[in-house]
């Protein structure tokens, strides 16, 4: 395969697949932190991510509030995008180090997904509050579990929420503390 074939192949898939990645994981958060699933924005995520969620219910029960389907969803998706890429590319990977790479880099999609959405959030507080816009609800259900334990440790000073670089720390050093090494390890067993 010519290297624009496969650049491009390596782009439609990392595209596609992050999308609809990224749709699972946000339906799992919300279900996580008990989100208002009448908010148009989730309704949108249900419907998307519907489709394969309810038949792997059916064998995949929940535990203890975490719905495991998704779970098994996101990994056999992380799993299937590496190896298409891995393919596109002309290599090949084993099944262990594909499962290793693919829980590495599902921990920094939820990582990048909360340094993101926290972000998002800053910003819309400096632009205006927004009313009842339904994506600011949804941002704020989703990043305050997150942002309560920072706030607790830096409060506001001066009218000024610092916490958020409290968040952005943790997360930089949880990516290459945690996720660095079990991507590496996942790249030697392959």
């Amino acid at each position: 395969m010519s290297p624009y074939l496969s650049s491009a192949a390596a782009f439609v898939i990392e595209t596609v697949f992050g999308i609809y990645m990224m749709l699972v994981l946000v339906r799992l958060l919300l279900q996580l932190v008990r989100a208002n699933f009448y908010n148009p924005v989730c309704q949108f995520i249900v419907k998307a991510t519907n489709p394969p969620l309810k038949p792997l219910r059916r064998i995949i029960p929940g535990f203890m509030g975490i719905d495991m389907a998704a779970v098994v969803l996101l990994l056999a998706l992380q799993m299937l995008k590496l190896f298409l890429l891995a393919l596109s590319a002309g290599m090949s990977l084993s099944f262990a180090g594909l499962a290793v790479m693919s829980l590495g880099e599902l921990i920094a999609m939820l990582l990048n997904f909360y340094m993101i959405s926290i972000l998002i959030q800053i910003v819309l507080s400096w632009v205006g509050q927004g009313g009842n816009n339904p994506l600011i609800s949804l941002l704020y259900a989703l990043n305050e579990p997150v942002m309560r334990p920072a706030r607790r440790i830096l409060p506001t000073m001066s009218g000024i929420d610092f916490s958020p670089i409290l968040i952005f720390l943790a997360i930089g050093l949880i990516k290459i503390l945690v996720v660095s090494p079990i991507i590496n390890l996942g790249g030697s067993l392959a």
